[in-house]
């Protein structure tokens, strides 16, 4: 039943494993086939998807004959809407006690009736920087992997109790479970991994701009004396990667076995 990004793109992966997946969107479809149509599509190939009104009768008996040969109840609604139509906890249990109940939520409990999106959960644990928006929808992509993690949880699970639970994914704890490397000082301007190391730096070509990722003592070395350096500095490096095409710094780093790659100019 999860709608928009994170839930089918959880799905597509488990699909892709091996999983049957019957999608429930309601009559009016999921808002994600008008916002990116190619994508959709592409989530949902080799699914089987239906619309129903689980508002009514007909179509709440129709989503309980899907979950009557279901092993997880995938959702990405907010629990009270999930507990008017008792597809959820006690009363779902009830009637399909070997279901497993993956639920995606924005927060956990007591916020989880909260709005939010990807943009929202990345902002709380400060890793928006204004005014360039995030360059990727991080918090849903990393919110599909733990979702598909908790299915496999929930079906391992049930295969030693042969009785169904629940697991709940929250978007904000993957936010911030992609922010640890940055509360740890990691990745803060000037840090460690955020441009202090030399090695582990963007450097600009004469025609564009590399990513070196030196970092453990062997690659460093071995960028020191491919390019005869005195000193691993990132003048040094700055100096000599201004020298040459990007193209040139991509084949040198194959050619020494050495972590770069060139920057799209797009």
């Amino acid at each position: 039943m999860a709608l928009n990004l994170p839930g089918p793109a959880a799905c597509a992966r488990l699909r892709e494993w091996g999983a049957e997946v019957v999608k429930v969107e309601p009559p009016a479809g999921d808002p994600f086939a008008a916002f990116c149509p190619g994508w959709y599509w592409q989530l949902h190939a080799g699914m089987e998807v239906h619309r129903a009104d689980l508002k009514s009768a007909e179509g709440l008996e129709r989503m309980h004959g899907w979950l009557q040969r279901a092993d997880v109840l995938v959702t990405a609604q907010r629990p009270s809407a999930l507990d008017r139509l008792g597809l959820r906890g006690a009363a779902l249990h009830a009637r399909h006690p070997r279901l497993n109940h993956a639920q995606l939520t924005g927060h956990r409990e007591p916020l989880a009736e909260e709005p939010g999106h990807d943009l929202t959960y990345l902002a709380e644990w400060d890793l928006v920087a204004p005014p360039a928006m995030p360059p990727t929808l991080f918090a849903d992509m990393a919110g599909a992997e733990r979702l598909v993690s908790a299915v496999l949880a929930l079906v391992h699970a049930r295969e030693r109790t042969g009785t169904g639970t629940s697991l709940t994914v929250a978007l904000a704890d993957a936010a911030e479970w992609l922010a640890m490397p940055r509360e740890h000082g990691l990745t803060h301007r000037g840090a460690l991994l955020g441009g202090g190391h030399a090695g582990y730096n963007l450097y600009e070509t004469r025609d564009g701009w590399i990513a070196l990722a030196a970092l453990e003592p062997h690659f460093a070395g071995r960028v020191a004396g491919a390019l005869a350096l005195p000193d691993m500095t990132h003048e040094n490096l700055k100096a000599a990667f201004a020298r040459e095409p990007s193209s040139h710094w991509t084949a040198w780093s194959r050619e020494h076995d050495i972590p770069l790659v060139a920057l799209s100019s797009s």
